[in-house]
């Protein structure tokens, strides 16, 4: 007879150190003397105390275990308004096997459930009990995306490229070798480069540093999905600054955001950068992009073709977010 489990659902963020931020909550009380509490300050003449709450990444999928004969179904759910791509492992594991043999790899539409694999028992006589975490990254693994020239992703009268292909503050990981930061004063509307889907935006954060752990994953931003499977991120932008849902349809010019400084970052700028799944690594693609006088100079960086348009395909908000879900006994019996 099995003995009692415990079961712990948790979702947390692959990088989500000491909260360095916080949302606002508003408290006041009326002529009645009922106090109430809200997101949008109120349209009243009574004293309001603002209340800082904290604010984590939010989370792109969540880890589900559901009972069935014989067993546990480890089901991943997507938040997202486009595909992701999840990988479950082991973190403990006593007298369980699973089908398929973890760690086990699968791919989530937009807003879907996904089957990743079913647990039970190897001897039912014995105490079984497991711990699980779930990777989950946005985009589908088999996006072919195309060579098309981006639109400025900016309504300025001029621009200035601070950083471009491969610079050496933050551009040398492989999820930014072709990012483009772009200076300009915060409040600048930011416009969608090309058409697409917002899949996922992050307007929470209000603060910025130079403390990368504490400060990478904590940028304002706007992912747009494309028709090939492609994916453009918008980053550091303003506290409020996201001016799109996510599953809305946008156009190329389309505002889609306010510039800022929030997340780790330097002073103004817009974050832009164009990315692929890649077996649950982002890639960024190299890019053309027009300017008012034909295509901008990106800068260079190396080894272009192994990231080629045809073969294959650090900002924080594009790394893994974990789900962990843990079934151990609170006694052996």
């Amino acid at each position: 007879m099995r003995g009692p489990v415990a079961v712990l659902a948790l979702a947390v963020a692959a990088m989500a150190p000491v909260c360095a931020d916080a949302g606002q909550v508003y408290r006041w009380t009326d002529a009645d003397g009922i106090t109430h509490y809200g997101d949008r300050r109120p349209a009243s003449e009574a004293p309001v105390t603002t209340l800082a709450v904290p604010s984590e990444p939010t989370p792109i999928a969540g880890l589900r275990i559901e009972p069935v004969d014989g067993g546990w179904q480890a089901w991943a759910d997507n938040r997202l308004a486009g595909p992701i791509e999840v990988m479950l492992h082991y973190s403990r594991r006593e007298n369980v096997d699973s089908r398929p043999a973890l760690p086990a790899r699968a791919t989530v539409a937009a807003g879907g459930s996904a089957l990743v694999a079913v647990l039970q028992s190897s001897d039912p006589a014995r105490a079984t009990a497991f711990e699980l975490r779930m990777d989950s990254l946005p985009g589908h693994p088999s996006a072919a995306p195309r060579d098309v020239v981006y639109r400025l992703p900016l309504q300025a009268p001029s621009t200035r490229i601070d950083q471009g292909h491969g610079g050496s503050f933050s551009h040398g990981d492989a999820e930014n070798r072709y990012a483009v930061d772009f200076a300009t004063p915060e409040g600048t509307p930011v416009l969608a480069a090309r058409d697409g889907v917002v899949m996922q935006t992050e307007g929470g954060f209000g603060r910025t540093g130079l403390d990368r752990d504490r400060y990478a994953g904590r940028a304002n931003f706007v992912r747009i999905l494309h028709d090939d499977g492609s994916m453009a991120l918008y980053a550091h932008l303003q506290p409020g600054g996201v001016m799109v849902r996510s599953g809305q349809r946008v156009r190329a010019g389309q505002q889609v955001g306010l510039s800022g400084n929030t997340g780790f970052s330097t002073g103004p700028h817009l974050h832009f950068v164009v990315q692929v799944n890649r077996g649950m690594r982002l890639l960024s693609l190299p890019f053309r992009m027009a300017g008012p006088e034909g295509l901008l100079d990106l800068g260079a960086a190396g080894d272009s073709a192994a990231t080629g348009y045809a073969a294959s395909a650090r900002f924080s908000p594009s790394r893994r977010h974990l789900g962990s879900l843990s079934i151990w006994p609170t006694e052996r019996r």
